[in-house]
């Protein structure tokens, strides 16, 4: 394997997620490159292609949309127009979506996975703990040295310094990290439940996991038990398991951190609908806008208060 991208290496990342992992595996397997998205997955594409498992890092999902096309026209495409006798392998990991406060605007922030989504094979993981971060990633490069997949990694930027979940000082999102080769298959969600979970499903991925398990619990405190559904994977979409769950609740919230238009939320409903689920379906979704800086992106980005008064409103509905 080989992991590179900007300032990947020396620095760590912007985030530090992979400080010193230069030091311990060498210059060889993981190294900067040049401030140039097209140039990083250009190199994954050439080292798939000559056996290697390549880890290539887009420093945010904004920047991923001045290469679109090495993954639309080029990766994915290899062992579709080949008859599977080519490969590309990698593992696109991206720091993404929103950051606390609008920090850096539209620049550093991107909530829009339409691109992505529409590419056939492409897979898709969106973790929302750290637990399951290290074994969605263990599957995405398994499956790429295995099958020759392309995957992409989207790192909820929001969650990459969360420890507490529902009080400060609690250390709820905090995880041990298991060495154990652990794995979660494709398309296999995480259920999450208060109680029984009987009156409402709420379905959501990465940093929405977070913000609806906190509303679950608030809920809960007014008698409504909720079950949360991590997606942990944007495609394939797990809509048995959605499906499964609705059939227990017999409503649904989506809780979606990417726009209302083109956005998972909207993939979801038409699919639960091709399957003749006539359950009632809310969404809560962002605005169909750019991110702006500061405390303006509040005024476009999902909330916990608008998850919760979402929810009261459906339940009050049916």
């Amino acid at each position: 394997m080989q992991l590179f991208g900007e300032d990947v290496g020396r620095k760590g990342g912007v985030y530090g997620i992979t400080r010193g992992l230069q030091r311990r595996a060498g210059l060889a397997r993981v190294f900067d490159t040049l401030l140039d998205e097209q140039t990083i997955l250009g190199l994954a594409i050439g080292a798939g292609q000559l056996g290697l498992t390549p880890i290539p890092e887009i420093q945010y999902l904004a920047y991923l949309h001045n290469a679109i096309d090495q993954l639309r026209g080029e990766a994915a495409t290899l062992q579709f127009f080949s008859r599977a006798r080519l490969r590309n392998p990698m593992v696109v990991r991206i720091a993404s979506f929103a950051a606390l406060g609008g920090f850096g605007g539209h620049f550093h922030n991107d909530n829009a996975v339409a691109a992505l989504r529409e590419i056939p094979g492409l897979v898709i993981a969106a973790p929302s703990t750290g637990a399951d971060a290290a074994a969605l990633l263990r599957t995405c490069v398994a499956a790429a040295r295995a099958c020759g997949s392309v995957c992409v990694f989207l790192e909820p930027i929001a969650l990459y310094q969360t420890r507490d979940l529902h009080a400060p000082g609690d250390g709820g999102y905090l995880s041990v990290y298991e060495p154990a080769p652990a794995h979660v298959p494709i398309g296999a969600p995480r259920i999450f439940r208060e109680g029984e979970g009987r009156d409402l499903l709420l379905v959501s991925f990465a940093s929405g996991v977070y913000m609806s398990r906190r509303v679950a619990r608030r809920l809960a405190a007014r008698g409504i038990e909720c079950t949360v559904l991590d997606l942990r994977w944007l495609a394939p979409l797990p809509v048995d398991a959605i499906a499964e769950e609705l059939a227990r609740t017999g409503r649904a919230l989506l809780v979606d951190e990417t726009r209302r238009t083109g956005g998972v939320a909207e993939g979801i409903m038409a699919a639960l609908l091709d399957r003749g689920v006539r359950a009632p379906l809310r969404r809560v979704a962002a605005v169909d806008s750019f991110i702006p800086l500061g405390e303006a992106a509040r005024h476009v980005l999902v909330s916990e208060e608008l998850i919760e008064a979402a929810a009261l409103e459906l339940r009050a509905e049916t």
